[in-house]
């Protein structure tokens, strides 16, 4: 089946997030529609897949005209979607969780699970798939569950499938795994579209490319052109793909983790038994899949995250249990995985926002009322300084890209003295031109003699600034290898396995 989309426009209100994309996907093809976080890439296949109506333009399948009210509309025309976050119910099997909302029964009205289980061997088998249809879906690995996702479009006869972003919570071995599956699918006839921006996977697997920017097609590309040449095309410049840093020069002190234990609110450890060192002046990164516990031991250094035992002091003197405040005071800087829930209020202007961590500080308050000329004055220094791409500072941060936001955060945590930098994903949902100027601030203050703690799931961006990885599985850390450490090691480390010559 050839997909085509031509003319598609899509706007909210005056925003125009599609603006009259054409886009051709054929038959045994790998598309790679590669663009910026916020590019448009997902508004379109939302329309495609019948979740938003366009104002201009058409959908055609095998060249005729399609009209999706819904995703069952544009199931029923053969087109599937594996979602980033998994469509799964997690208590149910995996022959459940393909047979829902196209239930077969027998006798009696009793679902025919023997069918469902037949059909899920079947189309396992075709492709190679290891995959038990009995088993539970929670208790399955991250990318055998995905599986799950790309059996359940195939088993409504899919023959065009786009994945979104399908790599974002997947190990290394596992992204590995799933750009075979996706050739093994493109050499069957099925013309798939892979929505990403990661540049590494598109010149390894798509047949073509489509960039995106700005919501416009701005270039048709080669696997073959280079990762600089396709950033430029993403952001329309010339971006540094390489992150230039010297060697460490640590000093003594720093943060020190002691046996922490978190639990969560059910009881159940989330964070076991961990413990380590942060010296002035290196960058450590905590490194795993999305959900081993990175998230609660980083709320935890801030204060946010309450645990359960253990010991966090920096430069010597305990930090933990202290109030949030007090170890902002104690120059402690935090970039959390979340900014619109936890790293900007939306509605305060974004002067507003870059004074959030100084609300007491002499310097913009004085009797209780905020020195109106003097935080205007700094948010334009740091407008400048950190290239935020705003209308002027008393604009609501809330109507910035997510890039730009994200420069707000990363300006108010990095504009005071520093004892330590917390980073919690600290380029995610942001282009490369951003990633390039955050990951040189994020060195700098490394080069500035304050230990950093970086937690990512980018393997990328975890060789590119780690002086030493630390690898998470299960909420302890399986191991801590150097910062140049092979893709290779740092997968089967998040998969739970610890390699020969790595301390545990």
């Amino acid at each position: 089946m050839t997909l085509e989309l031509r003319g598609i426009t899509k706007r909210f209100g005056s925003f125009t997030a599609n603006d009259r994309i054409n886009l051709e996907v054929r038959p045994g093809e790998i598309h790679a529609l590669l663009g910026e976080n916020g590019a448009g890439k997902s508004t379109l296949m939302n329309v495609l897949y019948g979740l938003y109506q366009p104002e201009e333009g058409e959908i055609l399948v095998d060249g005729v005209p399609q009209h999706f009210r819904g995703p069952g509309d544009a199931m029923a025309a053969g087109i599937g979607m594996v979602h980033q976050h998994f469509m799964l119910v997690p208590v149910f099997t995996v022959a459940e969780n393909v047979m829902l909302g196209h239930e077969t029964t027998k006798f009696a009205g009793a679902l025919d699970l023997a069918s469902a289980r037949a059909h899920v061997r079947a189309v396992a088998d075709r492709f190679g798939f290891e995959v038990d249809p009995d088993a539970v879906v929670e208790d399955l690995p991250v990318g055998v569950q995905q599986r799950v996702e790309i059996i359940k479009a195939l088993s409504r006869d899919a023959k065009i499938l786009v994945f979104d972003e399908p790599t974002a919570v997947l190990t290394p071995q596992e992204t590995d795994e799933l750009m075979q599956i996706m050739r093994q699918l493109r050499n069957d006839g099925t013309a798939i579209v892979f929505i990403t921006h990661k540049l590494r996977e598109v010149r390894e697997v798509a047949d073509r490319i489509t960039v995106i920017r700005h919501g416009k097609v701005v270039a048709e590309a080669s696997p073959e052109d280079s990762t600089n040449e396709l950033a430029s095309l993403m952001v329309g410049r010339a971006v540094e793909l390489t992150v230039q840093k010297g060697a460490p020069k640590t000093s003594e002190g720093g943060l020190k983790i002691s046996d922490l234990t978190i639990a969560d609110d059910t009881g159940h450890i989330v964070v076991d038994r961990v413990s380590l060192e942060v010296r002035p002046g290196e960058i450590l990164a905590i490194a795993g899949v999305q959900g081993n516990g990175q998230t609660e031991l980083a709320s935890a250094l801030v204060g946010l995250q309450q645990v359960t035992s253990g010991e966090i002091t920096l430069g010597g003197e305990s930090i933990l249990g202290k109030p949030v405040k007090q170890i902002i005071d104690a120059g402690v800087a935090f970039v959390p995985e979340d900014r619109i829930e936890e790293g900007l209020v939306g509605s305060f202007s974004v002067a507003e926002n870059l004074m959030l961590n100084r609300t007491t500080d002499p310097a913009f308050v004085s009797g209780g009322t905020v020195k109106r000329a003097a935080l205007t004055e700094f948010a334009e220094q740091k407008i400048e300084e950190y290239d935020i791409r705003t209308r002027g500072p008393h604009s609501a941060a809330g109507s910035l890209s997510g890039g730009n936001q994200q420069k707000v955060v990363i300006a108010r945590e990095l504009s005071r003295d520093l004892n330590l930098l917390v980073a919690s994903q600290p380029t995610r949902g942001v282009d490369v031109g951003s990633i390039e100027f955050i990951h040189t601030r994020i060195v700098e203050t490394r080069d500035a003699g304050v230990p950093v703690v970086l937690v990512s799931t980018e393997l990328d961006e975890v060789s590119a600034l780690a002086d030493r990885i630390a690898v998470m599985y299960k909420g302890a850390v399986i191991g801590i290898v150097p910062g140049n450490a092979s893709r290779e090691t740092l997968g089967l480390m998040m998969a739970g396995e610890t390699p020969e010559g790595v301390a545990a």
